[in-house]
């Protein structure tokens, strides 16, 4: 019998299977809002034991991206309520993935009054896609107070909260792909001197101090954590000491009993890979769940899983292009392409207009 097919446990949440929806952002949500279109697209991938959500920001001024939801507002956690229980009708439990850009960016997609923060006042090299003006360079962040670390920090709980409220299983912390928890780890974009930066006991605090503050909230079974290691992502080039910084995260990690880390390797996409020394030392380190997530086929999630390197295996494109994939990979059925075109794009094409085995 394959591993992957058989239904598990994340914590003390029972799952109908091994595989995991990777958090994709799809830039749907009008308004900021999450809406029917949303609800129809997770409803139609519950074949996975678990979905994780796209990146969902925690407050104004983490909606770097033009049309991604939140989880701030009472409009945006009932439209959550409705995308949630689809999801549970359909067998799959679903997390929200809580994303503050940070530095990643402009202000044409942001609301009024939002501001764009970061750990120091250092622009992310390159060009973000607005509505309004097409490309634009990154423009330069605000470096935060003290003060305004606490405001995030407590942001990120009242997310987590409304997490629960809108009927989600649990909430994971974006703390990969050069978003805000990340720029606070790697030192080039952290030039503080402060208790937030220096030394990586320093540059970890921010992310450690979320972490602790949403288990306090919710509970360490509801929360989940995404790191990339050796990932460039946003402007977030390799350093020396990098393998040792996510060693100690790693430990940090596993004393607070998060309920899982989910590690990237996003070399199928052109990134450094990740080395399987690494993997393995999250692996040893790190006491509860590993998710592990990176070009994935059914083939190499099998295999994975049957070696012990990790407990359960995350999917992303196959997933957007292929509503059955677990249907399809269980049969060795054929499987749709994506459609990189429609990726972020508004609308059902390329969205939930992606044919099933049954039609």
């Amino acid at each position: 019998m394959s591993i992957l097919y058989l239904k598990t446990v994340l914590g003390l949440l029972p799952l109908q299977n091994h595989l995991v929806m990777s958090p994709m952002t799809r830039s749907r949500a009008t308004d900021n809002i999450p809406n029917t279109i949303m609800a129809q697209y997770y409803a139609q991938r519950a074949t996975a034991g678990l979905i994780i959500t796209e990146g969902t920001s925690p407050s104004p001024n983490g909606l770097g991206y033009p049309r991604i939801p939140g989880i701030f507002s009472p409009e945006q956690v009932e439209g959550w309520k409705r995308i949630t229980d689809e999801v549970h009708a359909n067998g799959a439990k679903v997390f929200v993935q809580i994303m503050h850009c940070g530095r990643i960016a402009h202000p044409l997609n942001l609301p009024p009054g939002a501001r764009i923060l970061a750990p120091s006042a250092v622009a992310a090299a390159g060009e973000m896609y607005t509505d309004a003006e097409g490309n634009k360079p990154y423009p330069l962040p605000q470096a935060m107070t003290v003060a305004d670390i606490k405001i995030a920090i407590a942001e990120f709980v009242q997310a987590a909260k409304n997490a629960i409220t809108a009927g989600f299983d649990g909430v994971e912390l974006h703390g990969a792909n050069g978003y805000l928890l990340e720029q606070f780890i790697r030192s080039n974009t952290n030039l503080r001197s402060d208790d937030y930066g220096g030394l990586i006991e320093n540059r970890a605090r921010f992310l450690i101090e979320v972490a602790e503050a949403a288990i306090g909230a919710i509970g360490k079974d509801k929360v989940g954590i995404r790191l990339s290691p050796f990932g460039v992502f946003n402007d977030m080039p390799l350093y020396d000491n990098m393998e040792a910084d996510y060693t100690y995260l790693a430990q940090q990690l596993s004393d607070r009993g998060l309920v899982y880390i989910h590690l990237v390797d996003h070399s199928h996409m052109g990134a450094p890979p990740v080395p399987d020394t690494m993997k393995a030392t999250f692996r040893k380190l790190f006491n509860r769940t590993l998710i592990l997530s990176g070009g994935y086929d059914a083939k190499r999630a099998e295999n994975d899983l049957a070696a012990g390197k990790c407990d359960l295996i995350a999917v992303g494109r196959p997933f957007l292009a292929n509503p059955d994939l677990v249907a399809r990979w269980r049969t060795g059925a054929g499987v749709n392409e994506p459609d990189m075109t429609t990726f972020y794009t508004s609308g059902p094409k390329g969205y939930t207009d992606y044919p099933s085995l049954k039609k």
